[in-house]
């Protein structure tokens, strides 16, 4: 190779040979460095304080050390677990930085916004290794692999109204975003239909349930989808919320959960949370403690 290099007229060579090992060694440094940014997004997190205030701050800490203890697991079964309390409450020992951003930024300070009470987006970077730490001892670890991209069909029904969550459909807006705000705080990536390759399936929303698992992962294809999250979610105004049905096939194995009377924002969290639990292979979701909602 080192001949090669310095033959005669080669390109290369007459580069020098010193400058193309300094060139592939920051090409090296680059590439393990968008690795390292990709892998420490899993434990970053990010919650809403009141202030810059010391207590708050503590407060934020816990609640973005369990999400990111959720995060870097791929268990969801861990909101709310006891066995955290301890770890929540000294979670600045867990911190490697954090950083606030102001939620009224560019507009003037009124009455006690100036000071207490005003709102920041508080985050949090953890420490990798101390974060993994946690999980050894809780009996877990941290799920390393390349994550599927999940492709998300999930039918809404409000009375009359019936419809599948698009990717293009204006009255999907507010689904969406509470989608993505779901799939970030899991550490997932996801997919979602267009209206043309629904109807060009001829899939619709009362028969959703219904169709099956390869047609649905067919659809997406295109997008690049590996795993097929089916959700139906149905108003019910005696609990004042959604009941909502969730179904993933997975390596031979369909795994179906359930929770009633949520929000559609946490409907989705749950949704995405029993998926990421699935394919970390932290068990089925239907089983858990997190499924424990329906009554």
């Amino acid at each position: 190779m080192a001949a090669l290099l310095e033959t005669t007229g080669n390109p290369i060579a007459a580069f020098g040979l010193g400058a193309v090992r300094a060139l592939l060694a920051a090409a090296l440094i680059c590439c393990s460095g968008a690795m390292a940014a990709a892998d420490d997004s899993l434990y970053r997190a990010q919650t809403v304080v009141t202030g810059q205030g010391e207590p708050n701050r503590i407060i934020g800490f816990g609640a973005c050390l369990e999400d990111v203890l959720i995060k870097v697991s791929g268990q969801p079964a861990l909101a709310g677990d006891r066995r955290l309390a301890g770890y929540k409450s000294r979670a600045g020992e867990f911190v490697s930085s954090f950083d606030y951003h102001d939620q009224y930024a560019g507009k003037p300070h009124h009455d006690e916004q100036g000071t207490r009470d005003r709102p920041y987006d508080l985050t949090v970077a953890f420490d990798d290794k101390k974060v993994d730490g946690i999980l050894a001892r809780l009996g877990l670890k941290p799920w390393r692999s390349q994550r599927p991209v999940l492709g998300v069909f999930v039918e809404m029904q409000h009375g009359p109204k019936d419809i599948i969550v698009t990717s293009d459909g204006p009255q999907s807006d507010l689904q969406r975003d509470a989608l993505a705000a779901a799939v970030t705080r899991r550490g997932m990536r996801f997919v979602l239909p267009d209206t043309a390759a629904l109807t060009a399936a001829k899939v619709s929303a009362a028969e959703l349930m219904k169709v099956s698992p390869a047609k649905l992962a067919s659809i997406l294809a295109p997008q690049r989808g590996e795993a097929t999250l089916v959700g139906r979610l149905v108003w019910d105004d005696k609990d004042l919320g959604w009941v909502t049905q969730w179904q993933l096939a997975w390596h031979g194995r369909d795994y179906k959960w359930r929770l009633r009377g949520v929000t559609f924002d946490e409907a989705f969290r749950r949704g995405i949370g029993g998926a990421a639990q699935v394919l970390s292979g932290n068990g089925d979701p239907g089983r858990s403690r997190s499924a424990a909602v329906e009554r």
